[in-house]
């Protein structure tokens, strides 16, 4: 039985099914990509970043597919990024209203992946271990990580991690929705849904301990560091001497940009040119405008006027594996030592005006500097390239 959900869910069923051709695999495939379904898999479109009617029926039919399971047979799960909102199941007394309207809060309120998905898994009866508990026969998890901070690749995370124990509580949850910029804004059915699990009302998802989840195997076919790897592999081949920032690049997207550019001078000082220095992560971005972009613009924008304070001639590309970030079509956006004169040129307004209007799809559409790659079917969070002359 294959449950595959998330971005990369499509591809993932494909090659698995091609592995296990004669097997007898069944089930289904939750993706927000369009692609071409698998045989023998039912294929569910749903939503990201906010669930959708496709995201909760993929949910219940998840749901159903596990219960139906016999002790004999084996769910395989095939996890990325994106799952989250790709399988929707609210629990008792919520509706896909709330839920889409309290990720759409916490997401404009900066929330970082690990507080959103703790938030998400105290709304779910599927979540926090919940899918795997329905289950009778053997699972295991093949998951493919976009979760960078504060522990990397946490399984407990990717996805809401619907087949592993939840370390996380309903008070912690309630915690990070009453600490949002707007928590005025949230359902007054997830703020109850949460005080009546913070209260013992509710029963908690299934903690560590919890032995029903003993025979669960989850094993990492994917990461950030096959992105850093790859494009690492690749300028070595294009004549680049290359070093790598391990640190995961995260925090609010303006000022991780602005923190960035000081760390590659440091990373570039004295190594031997052509240079290419490549990271990963992932940023947040807190909303307080009526702009278009997503993190990683935002990130290349704040970098931009200190690129050329620091070098001479230097780029800077800041991408999502998956193709698309935020709300919009670009990938990402590129910035070098020109981009301050080119704004100058085109008479646009200092980075200043666009950050605090969060329009950096603007300032790089009218550059001609988005990165269009529409989506990859992948995700790994964001890739960073900065190349030094």
């Amino acid at each position: 039985m294959v449950i595959a959900a998330g971005k990369a869910a499509a591809e993932m069923a494909s090659s698995f099914a091609s592995a296990v051709s004669g097997a007898g695999a069944s089930g289904l495939v939750a993706s927000p990509n369009p692609g071409t379904p698998t045989p023998d898999l039912e294929w569910f479109g749903v939503g990201h970043p906010v669930p959708t009617e496709g995201s909760v029926a993929a949910g219940r039919r998840a749901l159903a597919l596990a219960a139906g399971l016999s002790p004999d047979e084996v769910m395989v799960l095939l996890l990325s990024g994106g799952a989250s909102a790709g399988l929707a199941a609210p629990l008792a007394g919520l509706t896909l209203a709330d839920k889409s309207a309290a990720t759409s809060v916490l997401l404009r309120s900066g929330v970082a992946i690990d507080g959103l998905n703790c938030v998400r898994k105290h709304l779910s009866a599927l979540k926090g271990g919940r899918l795997a508990l329905a289950a009778r026969g053997r699972i295991v998890t093949l998951a493919i990580s976009d979760v960078v901070d504060p522990t990397p690749d946490d399984p407990a995370v990717i996805g809401s991690g619907p087949t592993t124990p939840d370390p996380t509580t309903f008070a912690e949850a309630l915690e990070i929705c009453r600490a949002a910029s707007e928590a005025g804004n949230l359902p007054r059915a997830v703020l109850d849904t949460l005080e009546r699990g913070a209260q013992g009302e509710l029963e908690e998802s299934p903690k560590p301990d919890d032995n029903r989840l003993a025979g669960v195997a989850f094993h990492l076919i994917g990461s950030r560091r096959d992105a850093i790897e790859g494009a690492a592999q690749k300028a070595r081949e294009l004549g680049y001497s290359v070093s790598i920032i391990d640190e995961p690049v995260t925090g609010e997207a303006r000022r991780a940009g602005e923190d960035y550019v000081r760390t590659i001078a440091r990373q570039a000082y004295e190594q031997p040119r052509p240079l290419c220095i490549v990271s990963a992560g992932e940023t947040t971005v807190r909303v307080t405008g009526e702009g278009r972009g997503g993190r990683n613009q935002e990130f290349a924008l704040a970098s931009a006027f200190h690129l050329v304070r620091r070098f001479s001639e230097a780029v800077i590309a800041s991408v999502g594996t998956d193709g698309i970030d935020g709300p919009t079509d670009a990938a990402g956006a590129l910035v070098d030592t020109d981009t301050s004169a080119r704004a100058a040129e085109h008479g646009l307004h200092r980075p200043e005006h666009y950050l605090a209007a969060n329009d950096s799809y603007t300032f790089f559409e009218a550059l001609d500097d988005l990165i269009l790659t529409g989506p990859t079917d992948t995700n790994v969070g964001d890739l960073q390239v900065a190349l030094v002359g």
